[in-house]
């Protein structure tokens, strides 16, 4: 395992780092991402991304909490101030990874849905803010979401924002993203309900069975679902306001319905 030590905020590894973070452009055509901290890099590497290089501070530990970071990667240490320049946020444990993107096509979810009995799908439209996004794959790693899938995306999977706000839930859930029609297609030839979350024309979400295989799709706060999106579903569903405003935070209503997935699939009985 090849080790140097970088001290220049010039240097042209550093440069590419650091246009990693900011250019989805960039992870796009080169199939890499960047992750940063002891926790999501765990993530990562536990559900099987691989790994390219690792960067850390000069004087950090390279075993953190059992983790060897041993492999055929390079582990360039750099000073505070390089990290500094590559780093997209503070507090990373002065850790960093470049790994490889994973397939996000259909097919990619296909395989997991075909292994599980009435899946739990979570279908997300045109979700602009990656913190949004983020959030909602983090919910639905801790809920055992089956899979998550991203129609018409705004915004990249492998978005920093996305990775922090996940804390890794992006590495560890089966995630696709393609167009809503694809989408469609998919869950219609899987025998997958479609509940579309919306105020119009709709039953509060605890009055529907969630119990059997089952997609909850959710939009914008600003807009919410197309068209195509309310003509395809089998059941409509929203969350009851009971104050003056009239919508909640996209992660905050998919956390919602997600739970009341678990509550309805636990089977429990409410104690008296």
């Amino acid at each position: 395992m090849e080790e140097n030590i970088i001290t220049s905020v010039q240097n042209a590894r550093i440069k590419h780092v650091a246009a990693l973070q900011q250019k989805s452009s960039l992870r796009r055509e080169e199939g890499l991402f960047v992750v940063e901290g002891q926790r999501e890099i765990e993530h990562c590497i536990a559900c099987g991304y691989e790994i390219v290089e690792v960067f850390t501070v000069d004087g950090v530990q390279l075993t953190v909490d059992g983790l060897q970071f041993t492999g055929d990667y390079p582990v360039t240490r750099v000073s505070p101030q390089v990290y500094e320049k590559m780093a997209y946020r503070g507090s990373t444990e002065g850790l960093i990874a470049i790994a490889k993107v994973k397939d996000h096509s259909i097919l990619s979810v296909n395989r997991k849905l075909s292994t599980v009995n009435n899946p739990l799908v979570i279908v997300l439209e045109s979700v602009e803010k990656p913190g949004n996004l983020g959030a909602i794959l983090r919910t639905a790693e801790a809920a055992g979401v089956d899979a998550v899938i991203v129609c018409d995306p705004l915004t990249d999977l492998y978005n920093p924002n996305l990775i922090r706000a996940s804390i890794g839930g992006v590495f560890c859930v089966p995630t696709a993203v393609c167009t809503s029609q694809e989408c469609i297609a998919f869950l219609k030839e899987h025998k997958v309900r479609i509940l579309t979350a919306q105020l119009q024309d709709s039953y509060e979400y605890y009055d529907y069975d969630i119990r059997q295989a089952t997609a909850i799709v959710m939009g914008t706060e600003s807009t919410g679902l197309t068209p195509q999106w309310r003509e395809a579903a089998d059941a409509h569903i929203r969350i009851p306001m009971l104050g003056r405003l009239d919508s909640l935070n996209v992660s905050v209503s998919a956390a919602i319905l997600m739970y009341e997935a678990v509550r309805q699939r636990k089977g429990k009985k409410v104690k008296e």
